[in-house]
């Protein structure tokens, strides 16, 4: 699994210009699951999101995580963080899940983040989304199960 995690003040999700899920201060979690995925990925990455320390403690610096702030998290679904696009111009998605396995795992890291007792929202997954963020510092995170970065 990777996921693309940013520190936001507030972010949202619309669909078909309606408004899905918004959150005030937290972390936007844009979501990709590939072919190979477990459970054991969607577990491993809510554990690294619920963790991450990257809030500012009262000296400023980033000490602290969501589960020391009580930050929301939006979770949104994004299967073309799996795009290849190491040949051509055209990603190549072929290591995305399908989408019934991606939904199941999706699922599973909500539900792990949400047993860590995080506050979590979500998109819709599988819709054509607009996701609307205001980035706070900007800090923006990648993470990937496999450690490949």
């Amino acid at each position: 699994m990777r996921a693309v995690v940013q520190r936001v003040s507030r972010a949202a999700v619309y669909v078909e210009d309606q408004l899905i899920s918004a959150i005030g201060p937290g972390l936007l979690v844009l979501l990709g699951v590939g072919r190979e995925d477990t459970e054991a990925d969607a577990r491993y990455l809510a554990e690294k999101i619920a963790g991450l320390r990257i809030f500012a403690d009262e000296e400023g610096k980033m000490n602290r995580s969501l589960l020391d702030t009580g930050g929301e998290v939006l979770l949104v679904s994004q299967f073309t963080l799996y795009g290849d696009c190491r040949k051509g111009k055209r990603p190549n998605f072929t290591e995305a899940a399908p989408p019934d396995q991606a939904e199941i795992l999706y699922e599973s890291c909500r539900r792990f983040l949400t047993e860590k007792g995080l506050a979590v929202k979500c998109g819709c997954f599988g819709a054509m989304m607009q996701v609307e963020l205001v980035n706070d510092g900007p800090v923006t995170i990648l993470l990937d199960s496999q450690k490949n970065f």
